[in-house]
């Protein structure tokens, strides 16, 4: 069991050497070593946003997104597979009392992965769907034992209506198809479902779960946790990891270009102008991509804590703050990788693992900067959300 004495963030800085020890393996396997799972269970860290009656913390969001920004600095592929297990956690807290327990009552350490785009194919039969797909995407599901997967059921009302069922571990098979230049740890293989029976009370619908009118949407009314729409907090994570590569990256080019000499000349990279400058840029740049994201954190902290539901701006800004952070990372390693030298590109330098992970944490779907931009930008303009934006 983790130390209750010590806080969160301090019990992750001491487990942090292990993890930074296993970020090549990470790559090499694939997939996030099961020792640095284990280690992360130790601190309690999975159990974030778990609610309290199964022993969960209900964790505020930055303490939570500051622990994986950390975490990251180690190992960029744990960090983003370890913290969407984590969030998962918040999802399901706002599904029935019966798949939450289902899920935790007699292990409340099991973890789920997700693949989220409505790929899933269902049939609507007694009780339920009939439920199959190919489910890419799935980052950490070698460590979980239940999936959230996303698919669009039929409502005799609203049609189509996108939605998320969850499906234990005997009902799917792992296809491993995660070949990738970067985030190669996260072992972000497919999920494979084949004519699987999913219960009603294992489903819930994107407008009930964002609105708080799902199965659990009020089962927990004294909370400061789940008061914040889920998305939103799934989306923060990828942010957190970005930062977390970025300040790492900040890290890096400093001790390497201190002790760096050009092999031509002799001279001490370090004490030239153009080397100062970037590394000063890029810190200016991290730092303001920092307080921008941990002011979204706070705000959605506040407005959990007390209990009050977003305006349709306010999350159009939590929506997309994190990728336009998200760019500003990658412009700040971009910026100090592009002056590294040569030695950078060797596959043994961490450096170009950053550089590689940086632009990967770009490359989701929430961290597009272009749909992202889109969206703020309609709801500025007081226009109503375009349904081909999510």
């Amino acid at each position: 069991m983790f130390d209750d004495t010590n806080p969160m963030i301090d019990r992750v800085r001491t487990i942090l050497p292990k993890i930074r020890a296993n970020a090549d393996k990470a790559e090499s396997d694939r997939m996030v070593p099961k020792e640095n799972i284990d280690l992360l269970k130790s601190t309690g860290l999975h159990r974030a946003f778990q609610p309290r009656a199964y022993g969960g913390l209900e964790m505020p969001v930055p303490e939570f997104e500051n622990c994986i920004a950390l975490i990251a600095s180690a190992c960029g592929s744990t960090a983003w597979a370890f913290s969407l297990l984590a969030e998962h956690a918040h999802q399901i807290a706002l599904y029935s009392k019966e798949l939450q327990d289902e899920i935790w009552a007699k292990d409340p350490d099991t973890l789920a992965s997700s693949s989220i785009a409505p790929y899933g194919k269902s049939v609507e039969t007694e009780g339920g769907v009939r439920f199959s797909g190919e489910f890419g995407w799935s980052s950490g599901c070698d460590h979980a034992t239940w999936a959230i997967l996303g698919f669009l059921r039929d409502d005799a009302t609203h049609g189509k209506v996108y939605s998320f069922a969850i499906v234990p571990r005997s009902d799917y098979e792992i296809k491993d198809t995660w070949f990738t230049q970067g985030m190669r740890g996260t072992g972000s293989k497919t999920i494979v479902v084949k004519d699987a029976f999913v219960p009603n009370h294992r489903i819930e619908s994107v407008p009930a779960l964002m609105t708080l009118t799902s199965a659990g949407g009020q089962l927990y009314p004294d909370s400061k946790t789940y008061h914040t729409p889920f998305i939103y907090v799934f989306a923060s994570c990828f942010s957190s990891v970005s930062l977390g590569v970025a300040e790492r990256m900040i890290a890096l080019y400093t001790e390497r270009t201190q002790g760096r000499v050009r092999a031509y000349t002799g001279a001490k990279v370090g004490q030239s102008i153009p080397a100062c400058m970037r590394l000063a840029e890029s810190a200016h740049q991290v730092a303001a991509g920092r307080a921008f994201l941990e002011k979204t954190w706070e705000d959605m902290r506040d407005h959990a804590a007390r209990r009050a539901y977003p305006d349709p701006l306010k999350m159009a800004h939590w929506r997309t703050n994190q990728a336009y952070a998200v760019k500003m990372f990658v412009a700040a390693v971009d910026r100090l990788f592009e002056a590294s030298g040569g030695s950078a590109w060797f596959e043994d330098s961490e450096a170009q693992r950053l550089f590689r992970n940086a632009h990967m944490t770009a490359a989701h779907a929430y961290t597009d900067y272009d749909v992202s931009a889109q969206i703020l930008g309609r709801a500025l303009m007081g226009l109503e959300p375009d349904p081909s934006l999510f």
